[in-house]
């Protein structure tokens, strides 16, 4: 696939994928022997995985650190599935954080129903 074909399929500006190139967060795409991006599967499921992990919120230093490791080899397994469980507890957290801010707007949104079903919202609710 062309750059801009990954593009409008993944919806990633062609910017930001050679950017994801340039500093790393992305190994080198493969190219054509004219030295056009040619994406091939494994090139796309790496745009996947950054598209991913950007979109959850972790920073591209991770990922540029993730791919680092990976271009080491086999040797630094467990190195990737440390720097793997340390973002998943990051994303917890958020989630928990998330959780907790929707149960109280769901309360809000709850007590402002009944008021408007029967007049009355009470400071104690505001």
């Amino acid at each position: 696939m062309t750059i801009k074909e990954v593009s409008e399929k993944y919806n990633i500006p062609s910017d930001t994928l050679r950017y994801y190139e340039r500093v790393g967060a992305i190994p080198l795409v493969t190219r054509t022997s004219g030295g056009i991006r040619n994406y091939t599967e494994q090139d796309i499921s790496w745009v996947q995985l950054a598209q991913c992990m950007r979109s959850a919120g972790i920073p591209i230093e991770v990922l540029i650190e993730y791919v680092q490791l990976y271009k080491q080899g086999d040797s630094t397994i467990s190195a990737r599935l440390q720097l793997l469980t340390e973002q998943r507890e990051v994303l917890l957290e958020q989630k928990k954080s998330i959780d907790e801010m929707l149960d109280r707007l769901n309360y809000k949104i709850s007590r402002y129903e009944i008021a408007v079903e029967t007049g009355i919202l009470s400071w104690e609710e505001e």
